[in-house]
């Protein structure tokens, strides 16, 4: 197995006393989880924040292995991090990618959306530039999952609706993908939906 290909991270989690297992979302090859060795150094640590965008060369010697990595940055979502809001999009819309995909299965249209949605959340001047984005992401996950949505898209501007919808498709997405899972990746969006209301009076 060897691939290299642009890749969003996703996830990163400490393996023994200073590797990572990350998991990076790629439009071929799908969410593919990778060996990161001196993934918790000063070196290697920014470029694992979830949200990243790397360039990843992944190689095991079979297909039931776990690859080893190695990742180069190439645009960095850590100016972000000090910013609540962006920084509570980023951690969920990364989450639950990394929850409810399967594993080497590829993706390509939310690869596509989920570095768009990513970019919006960085450069739009508040959250109503991206909140209708994140809400179409996340339709277009259940989708693709194989569960569909019904949810239809708020009218520009509707701030009340565009968090009853929000509210919505939390419910769906406990009850779909994340039905197994949904305590320890649906407190990021919990967090998002509370920093989201802080803005509905604006």
């Amino acid at each position: 197995m060897h691939i290299r290909a642009p890749a969003i991270v996703c996830a990163s989690r400490p393996h023994g006393e200073t590797a990572v297992i990350a998991r990076l979302l790629t439009a071929d090859h799908g969410l593919v989880a990778g060996y990161v060795a001196g993934g918790r150094g000063r070196e290697l640590r920014p470029v694992l924040i979830p949200g990243n965008l790397v360039e990843a060369e992944l190689r095991a010697r079979s297909e039931s292995q776990l690859p080893f990595a190695r990742l180069e940055l190439l645009q960095s979502r850590g100016p972000w991090l000090g910013e609540p809001l962006q920084a509570a999009a980023i951690t969920w819309v990364t989450a639950l990618t990394a929850t409810a995909l399967p594993e080497r299965q590829p993706y390509p249209a939310l690869h596509a959306a989920l570095g768009a949605l990513l970019e919006a959340i960085c450069v739009a001047p508040s959250a109503r530039g991206w909140a209708t984005a994140l809400l179409a992401y996340e339709v277009l996950l259940l989708r693709e999952l194989g569960y569909g949505s019904e949810a239809g898209q708020p009218e520009a501007g509707d701030w009340p609706e565009t968090l009853r919808l929000f509210d919505r498709l939390g419910r769906e997405l406990e009850r779909y993908p994340l039905a197994d899972r949904r305590a320890d990746v649906m407190g990021a969006r919990v967090m998002l939906r509370e920093r989201l209301a802080r803005i509905e009076g604006d």
